[in-house]
């Protein structure tokens, strides 16, 4: 059989007719004399005779067949690439459901810029969808094997408590459709014995708020300590939080894999991702509002949150290396707790690069390494908390 693209990149979908391509493509950030203001993905059959020609332009995204030249048209869409170094781009094929999607970032329908529903005679071409050509300046990153169908639900809840309506409302998303990395770091945190405060020191939250509104104390000390942490040249104590670590790095995450992180009224992260782990977080104490973002974007304020939804005690969410890696966390000032997550991360079974960073947008607009540290063991933490609480009710007692 002739090959016509045989000095091309050919990639194979991994089912026929459905999956998941990104790309990027930096030419179009760093222009050249050869620079191409688009980009080409051909989406072809077997005989490489018939297939979807997928254009990104500036400010469209068009596609046609190939061997008609008809086009599907989107006329909602009125983006295409990006100039943002980091931008990355996707397509979606969905035989089953007559459909194409592509977008802008993070592969989710809440990134989608452009789509077109088929009608049924166009099952079987669809089906006939079998390599991936891209162009020489696209940039291939995944091809992931399910197509985009409807949002995924940010809450995680376990087989025991999920019931038939979850199912049809598409509201939770179940334990068992996490991958196998996640499903292990869910079952260490989501017991119902996993507390803040148990019966060793119910008083722990309350211990660790007076620590942090207190003059002297251990968390209100460090917090001013850490207030350059993020933005060195201007320091910012709303910025900063504490990381209580459990346990020891064992090489398969970026720093510790457990993480208790306190995040006191008013105070927030970066925009900032977390090298492309699978991780859970639930919230052990108050609640947390968390804004998503479609790619970790240089430059202040140049791209918008996606989603923002808040979290609160017991809830549990999920981070994928496709999905949920790019956020800002944010108790705010209408709270009235300090906010106390577990968070855990691992490094998926394929990753062989174990990246120890996380990148976040410092207060320049510039892109910048964190490393994942600790600010005190969880045990010391805990013997720590209990003393200035023990010494404050001592000075009580006493009349200071």
């Amino acid at each position: 059989m002739h090959n016509p693209f045989a000095e091309k990149n050919i990639f194979q979908l991994p089912v026929l007719g459905q999956g998941i391509f990104t790309f990027s493509n930096n030419e179009y950030c760093y222009p050249s004399s050869e620079h191409q203001e688009f980009s080409i993905i051909k989406f072809l059959n077997s005989s490489f005779d018939d297939g979807l020609e997928f254009i990104f332009k500036q400010n469209t995204i068009t596609c046609n067949r190939t061997s008609n030249s008809e086009i599907f048209v989107d006329p909602t869409n009125n983006q295409g690439l990006c100039n943002h170094i980091s931008a990355f781009y996707w397509i979606s094929i969905d035989y089953n459901n007559l459909s194409i999607k592509a977008g802008l970032g993070e592969p989710r329908l809440e990134t989608q810029e452009y789509s077109f529903q088929f009608e049924e005679q166009y099952k079987s071409f669809l089906r006939s969808l079998f390599y991936v050509i891209p162009e020489e300046n696209v940039q291939p990153l995944k091809l992931i094997k399910d197509p985009i169908t409807t949002n995924i639900p940010l809450l995680v809840k376990n087989m025991n408590d999920f019931t038939m309506n979850d199912i049809a409302e598409n509201k939770y998303l179940p334990k068992a459709n996490l991958s196998l990395q996640a499903q292990i770091l869910y079952e260490s945190i989501a017991g119902k014995r996993f507390l803040l405060n148990d019966e060793s020191f119910p008083e722990f939250s309350k211990a660790i708020q007076y620590s942090i509104v207190t003059e002297g104390c251990w968390c209100n000390k460090k917090l001013i300590e850490k207030s350059g942490e993020f933005s060195s040249g201007s320091p910012n104590i709303n910025e900063t939080y504490l990381r209580i670590t459990l346990g020891q790095n064992n090489g398969e995450s970026p720093g510790i894999p457990f993480v208790m992180e306190i995040w006191p009224v008013g105070h927030y992260s970066p925009i900032h991702s977390h090298a492309s782990t699978h991780a859970i977080i639930r919230v052990l104490h108050g609640s947390i509002e968390v804004e998503l973002y479609p790619f970790l974007c240089s430059g202040k304020n140049s791209i918008q949150p996606f989603a923002t939804t808040d979290f609160h005690k017991n809830d549990v969410t999920w981070i994928s290396p496709e999905l949920n890696q790019v956020h800002r966390l944010t108790n705010p000032d209408t709270n009235k707790d300090p906010c106390i997550t577990i968070q855990c991360y691992i490094y998926g079974k394929k990753n062989r690069e174990h990246y120890d960073y996380f990148d976040f947008i410092n207060d320049k607009g510039e892109t910048e390494q964190y490393t994942p540290d600790s600010d005190m063991e969880f045990i010391a933490f805990k013997q720590l908390m209990k003393d200035e609480w023990e010494n404050r009710q001592k000075k009580f007692m006493c009349g200071f």
